[in-house]
């Protein structure tokens, strides 16, 4: 089982291709198989890397302690380190999107380009978005503590459903392997408590690509043009026929989106 140590745990991963690194930052409650499709489709031409963040798959968290998006990034920063990536790009999705704002904020030299994918900004963008964020993030924690994560997944899935209005059709069960319960409610505390982390928009210097699900909660899409207007060099497009869960419900559309856009940015390495 390939892991390489980052600070005081063992981090999980899986690399297929050879070529320019481009690492994917799957989700909270997922783990490095959401990349499946992607790891698949981008190993002809590139390096592909999934790993498992703290607390998630193969990746232990140390007395299932609580942590937040800045922990994440900083365990991110010492996976590439670790793994000797020179100049990657990111790709998070939903929570991977945070650590991913997070990484590129604080290392912006290190990265060749940058994609968030059905992810929010930190700061709130009003009153309304306050109360949607925290409401939706305390019930799921309050869920799972109540009857356990393994049991209260059905429910999850079904919730996301009908925030999406039952407009995506992709099957998601495989999106949510089991996990503790300490550990999922760890890593949706990680999200509530995003609006605390303070990262510069501004300070994001690489090309970045930001992707949004069609029918996507308002939740995540009221952010996208926050994150395009603050990010200096960005790019943003919607994902037909996607909700939540973009990579699973048009993985044609996502990655091919994500490819040209590196293509343009930043011209593969010849071997």
């Amino acid at each position: 089982m390939p892991t390489v140590q980052t600070g005081e745990i063992d981090t999980y991963y899986e690399v297929s291709g050879n070529g320019p690194p481009i690492v994917f930052i799957h989700g909270a409650l997922s783990d490095h198989s959401a990349a499946a499709q992607q790891l698949e489709a981008f190993s002809d031409r590139y390096t592909a890397i999934a790993y498992d963040l703290r607390g998630h798959g193969n990746t232990t968290n140390p007395q299932h302690a609580p942590y937040s998006i800045d922990l994440l990034a900083e365990d991110l920063h010492r996976f590439i380190t670790e793994m000797g990536l020179e100049r990657p790009v990111l790709c998070g999705v939903s929570m991977g999107g945070m650590i991913a704002q997070v990484y590129a904020s604080r290392y912006p030299d290190p990265l060749s380009a940058l994609v968030l994918a059905d992810t929010f900004s930190p700061a709130f963008l009003g009153r309304r978005d306050r109360i949607e964020r925290s409401s939706l993030m305390n019930a799921m924690a309050g869920l799972i503590r109540l009857v356990g994560y393994n049991r209260a997944k059905g429910l999850v899935l079904w919730f996301g459903r009908k925030l999406e209005r039952n407009q995506t059709t992709s099957l998601r069960p495989h999106a949510f392997p089991d996990m503790d319960t300490t550990d999922a409610v760890n890593a949706l505390k990680a999200v509530a408590g995003f609006h605390t982390t303070d990262i510069d928009l501004t300070s994001i210097t690489v090309p970045t690509l930001i992707l949004y699900g069609e029918h996507e909660t308002s939740i995540i899409s009221r952010h996208a043009p926050t994150l395009s207007a603050q990010i200096p060099d960005a790019t943003i497009q919607e994902v037909p026929d996607a909700g939540h869960a973009s990579p699973w419900d048009n993985p044609e559309f996502f990655n091919s989106t994500i490819q040209t856009f590196i293509s343009s940015q930043t011209p593969l390495k010849t071997e």
